[in-house]
């Protein structure tokens, strides 16, 4: 089944024009399948990728091309889907994404999807770079000046959190303030708008809907409308599946109808 979600995502991203232009597939990463390749195996699955996905999903308004990449690579890094990584990131990169925020992007996921992922989308990031002359002075330090912190409303999640679980879990308590909200939450070379949203597209993703609420709505607050909240899952359909988005669906839709106009 691994193999069957992966090569059908892989469709999704080449044109005749892209495997041309195709980037060098890092070293120790699967290379990614022709679609010659998918063509002898399931006519059907290229005709839909060619059809319904370059030739619709990509162009949709509700989504600009960059947010859309965005949420694509943010999808793959969560989902551990790196083979496909160089083609989205070098996408990403075309549509405006700088690699200052693709660097923010897979740090900020090993938070919400895992260490390890993270560290297994490195390779691909770096091979991409390499191919762009990225150099050190385009990617975030490790600690400098941050995003001011909204005191009010950190105390009232603090507090929340701490009343629910300090008993139970007092690590997970202090790593989630110390180290997320009042850190990697305030790091500026991800736009607060923008780090919500690969969270959101993270949590849809890999099925975590117990944590959309929370996140969907600081994501709205931090700017996203919701017609890009809806034309989100509507994105993600293709690459995390269907079941995965409409199990989103409802918590999407009730918090969209929630907040005020």
């Amino acid at each position: 089944m691994r193999m069957l979600a992966t090569a059908a995502a892989f469709s999704f991203c080449l044109t005749a024009q892209a495997i041309a232009q195709a980037p060098t597939t890092p070293e120790g990463v699967k290379p990614m399948v022709t679609s010659q390749d998918i063509r002898a195996v399931a006519p059907a699955l290229e005709r839909y990728a060619q059809d319904v996905v370059l030739g619709n999903l990509w162009k949709r308004p509700g989504l600009s091309p960059r947010d859309r990449s965005i949420v694509t690579v943010a999808a793959l890094v969560a989902r551990n889907q790196t083979v496909e990584l160089p083609y989205y990131l070098n996408l990403a990169i075309d549509s405006g994404v700088k690699p200052s925020e693709i660097s923010e992007i897979i740090t900020h996921l090993a938070f919400y999807t895992g260490w390890a992922n993270a560290m297994h989308a490195i390779p691909a990031a770096r091979e991409v770079f390499r191919s762009r002359n990225v150099g050190a002075d385009q990617v975030p330090p490790a600690s400098g000046p941050q995003l001011p912190l909204d005191e009010a409303a950190e105390a009232q999640r603090a507090t929340r959190v701490e009343q629910q679980f300090g008993q139970i879990t007092p690590s997970l308590v202090q790593y989630t303030t110390d180290v997320l909200f009042r850190d990697l939450w305030l790091r500026p070379d991800l736009a607060p708008r923008d780090r919500s949203l690969v969270t959101v597209s993270a949590l849809i993703a890999t099925g975590q809907v117990a944590q959309i609420t929370y996140h969907l709505n600081r994501a709205m607050d931090n700017g996203l409308k919701r017609e890009e909240a809806g034309e989100l899952l509507g994105h993600l359909a293709f690459y995390a599946g269907w079941p995965n988005t409409f199990s989103a669906a409802p918590v999407v839709k009730d918090v969209i109808e929630k907040r005020p106009r």
